[in-house]
């Protein structure tokens, strides 16, 4: 994966919004490196080929599978930050899951002030997370109630964004032999939801994630 320091990217339709946010960063951090795509659902292709210190994603668009797409982005690229353009239209539900996934957002609405503010605070977060750390390895605890082998197997699906169909077909077991093992590591694990599972499988090591 290529490492680009300190650039970001803005994926966003060309728009007179783009064209004025561009202009913000531009004027605000003029050796910032800005690259930009028009099409924010593109975003899973791009990160699995670049790093960037901050992407900046429009989640307006209307038809745009982005908000759906950025629950496993999120578990794939842990460290990456990423801030997230809202608007009323989009549904409220939508805009609980993207910040309860831990990601900022900011309203298209936001003033030039409001922008610079939150921008300047995540790239001041990348390049803290970029320094080298000299502390012992992390000690991966596994949960309270040790997974069978086919638990395991389900939670390594899950977090691939799989969906009980799909998990089934790759089994080769039923959808309700998929719907028990799921509630079972929901009560093994202690998460209160599936977000809560998928977080906690890749942060403590239980599953490897391409």
């Amino acid at each position: 994966m290529a490492t680009l320091s300190g650039a970001v990217l803005l994926a966003a339709p060309p728009t007179l919004h783009r064209l004025g946010l561009t202009v913000i960063l531009q004027e605000t951090w003029p050796e910032l490196l800005l690259s930009t795509t028009p099409d924010p659902d593109q975003l899973p292709v791009l990160l699995q080929q670049h790093s960037y210190a901050l992407v900046i994603a429009d989640g307006t668009m209307p038809g745009s599978s982005l908000p759906a797409q950025l629950l496993p982005l999120h578990v794939r690229h842990p460290r990456q930050q990423l801030l997230v353009l809202t608007s009323r239209r989009m549904p409220v539900v939508a805009r609980q899951q993207l910040a309860s996934s831990g990601y900022s957002l900011l309203s298209r609405q936001a003033t030039p002030k409001e922008v610079v503010t939150l921008v300047g605070d995540l790239l001041s977060r990348a390049e803290t997370s970029a320094l080298p750390t000299h502390s012992a390895p992390t000690r991966h605890n596994g949960p309270a109630t040790p997974l069978s082998r086919r638990e395991l197997e389900v939670l390594r699906l899950v977090v691939d964004d799989c969906c009980n169909q799909e998990i089934a077909d790759r089994l080769y077991v039923s959808v309700r032999t998929v719907e028990s093992h799921r509630r079972a590591l929901l009560q093994k694990t202690g998460a209160k939801t599936l977000v809560g599972l998928v977080v906690q499988a890749v942060r403590e090591g239980w599953v490897n994630v391409a």
